[in-house]
């Protein structure tokens, strides 16, 4: 089993989970809010834009309407990147990480990736930075393994909630699991995945078979 880095949502040279395969188990059939700081954004936004909108993608890379990736459950802190990406394949990632990697540290460009936006003290918002919206990640589409080691293929951006509706159809059910389904396995992951199955089968993250990721990197 390869264990996913601790920390997914650092600096430009981070990890992102973009496929997992969960392991799954047989299924019984018994089933206050502080002030926030709004930062304004770089003057640097038009040399950005213009380093990052030659870039071919499948999916979209939007400079507009990304007040919505400077909020996150905590409500407390809120950064404001300079762009999102709603990524569907993983070359779009790839592509936004090898762009960034490129123009070295001293453009001071941060990544995160954002799931469903449940993290809390800005974890998932990369202030001045591109966040990476993972559940616009289309493929690869969620496929199960019956076999004597059940288990299933999904992107990282998938919410819990549709592994399980899914794995009960083939008598199935995730071995670890959060309270609260509305999360991405990525998310979710990425703080190990603490549940109430955790005493039997280990958090969430002991449950992995397989991460895929992209790095910046050029040595891994």
């Amino acid at each position: 089993m390869k264990t996913p880095p601790q920390n997914l949502l650092k600096q430009n040279r981070m990890i992102l989970i973009f496929l997992i395969v969960v392991l799954l188990s047989t299924c019984s059939t018994h089933h206050p809010l502080a002030k926030a700081t709004i930062f304004p954004r770089s003057s640097s936004s038009s040399n950005i834009q213009l380093s990052l909108k030659p870039l071919i993608l499948d999916g979209n890379l939007s400079f507009e309407n990304i007040h919505e990736a400077a909020t996150d459950f905590g409500n407390i802190y809120h950064f404001l990147p300079s762009a999102i990406l709603y990524p569907e394949t993983v070359s779009d990632i790839s592509t936004i990480i090898k762009n960034i990697n490129e123009m070295g540290t001293t453009s001071g460009l941060t990544v995160a990736a954002r799931g469903n936006g449940h993290s809390v003290q800005g974890q998932a918002q990369a202030y001045r930075g591109i966040v990476i919206d993972m559940k616009s990640l289309r493929g690869p589409e969620m496929q199960f393994y019956t076999g004597e080691l059940p288990y299933v293929d999904v992107s990282g951006g998938e919410l819990w909630v549709n592994i399980l509706n899914e794995s009960l159809k083939h008598g199935l059910s995730p071995k670890s699991w959060t309270d609260f389904l509305r999360l991405t396995v990525g998310g979710t992951l990425s703080n190990a995945g603490i549940s109430g199955q955790a005493f039997r089968h280990g958090p969430q993250i002991n449950n992995v078979y397989q991460l895929e990721v992209v790095t910046a990197s050029p040595q891994l």
